[in-house]
């Protein structure tokens, strides 16, 4: 490995150190930036293209004209993964970030005298230290805390567009943590249904039927898609509906999914056991098909991750 990752921005390649948005954009100034994060599997990512799908549409929506289309973005993917792949720890996975805005607003175009034009990053990332931080979760599974910070209503923000305004986010953190610091939150809408974690999607399991909140009010994760296309593969019955916190207390097993981690098992919920507080068969079947699908034993592999970053740390 040499040293020195390389970040694409705004059309040239920059070392990560000098990748810098101005204070100036919009993303800064309104928080209208839109993102994705992508994996790999064995070096592969997976996906990519639905994370492409759902960024332009944010892209569209958010009228950022980025100057690149969705066959040009993807090439610059591409292009930053091959750019890195002597720069990154050799065999382990790695994350990808895209970040779009319309770059600085244009009351401050004396402070760019080259001219403005849009805010694009793509980074790739080691996956050691987010797969080192889970690893045991795979096997004792989580804490879900459902806080008194909701989610914001479709009607003022789509939350189906993945976008860098999220304060509320973080204020659900902040509740679930004062009642477990390694609590994941866990929000609900105005009338009192579950909808998403901040920054997974959440499903519960009863009588062997997997049910996930209904797609209207929820960000709709490609993993969370990834989770519905396996259970249709393996004859698994899932439906969407509307989920209550009484659901939860009553389900047989629970868990979130999400791009790093695909699932981990949720086995307490507001303080509370799910089911019998152990990860559960349904859970497993996924864990189990997920890895063979992607070649990739994945709850071995945060295992794997998570000593290699405690022996980093103490070396």
């Amino acid at each position: 490995m040499t040293e020195g990752r390389l970040v694409y921005f705004s059309g040239d390649f920059v070392p990560e150190s000098e990748a810098r948005v101005s204070i100036f954009d919009t993303a800064l100034m309104y928080g209208d930036m839109v993102f994705e994060m992508t994996r790999s599997y064995n070096l592969e990512p997976f996906r990519l293209r639905h994370h492409l799908e759902r960024l332009y549409a944010g892209i569209k929506i958010l009228e950022i004209d980025c100057g690149l289309d969705i066959d040009g973005m993807e090439a610059a993917t591409l292009e930053t993964i091959e750019i890195n792949k002597d720069r990154m720890p050799a065999g382990v996975d790695y994350q990808i970030m895209h970040n779009v805005s319309n770059g600085p607003m244009g009351l401050y175009g004396s402070v760019f005298p080259e001219g403005i034009k849009p805010t694009i990053t793509i980074n790739v990332w080691p996956l050691t230290w987010h797969l080192a931080g889970i690893a045991d979760s795979y096997e004792t599974g989580v804490h879900s805390v459902l806080t008194q910070q909701q989610s914001v209503p479709a009607r003022y923000i789509d939350p189906k567009i993945k976008n860098r305004s999220r304060i509320f986010y973080q204020m659900a953190n902040l509740q679930a943590h004062r009642v477990d610091p390694k609590a994941y939150a866990l929000l609900s809408d105005e009338d009192g249904f579950i909808t998403e974690g901040t920054g997974n999607n959440f499903f519960i399991v009863k009588d062997g039927i997997i049910y996930t909140p209904e797609g209207r009010n929820v960000l709709r994760g490609v993993s969370r898609g990834a989770v519905i296309d396996l259970a249709a593969e393996l004859g698994i019955p899932l439906y969407e509906k509307n989920i209550e916190p009484y659901d939860v207390h009553g389900a047989d097993e629970a868990f979130v999914s999400s791009t790093s981690m695909f699932i981990l098992p949720v086995t307490k919920f507001n303080t509370q056991p799910v089911g019998n507080g152990k990860v559960g068969p349904t859970v497993k079947r996924l864990t189990d098909a997920f890895s063979g699908m992607v070649g990739v034993d994945i709850v071995d592999q945060a295992s794997e991750y998570k000593a290699e970053a405690e022996a980093l740390a103490a070396s």
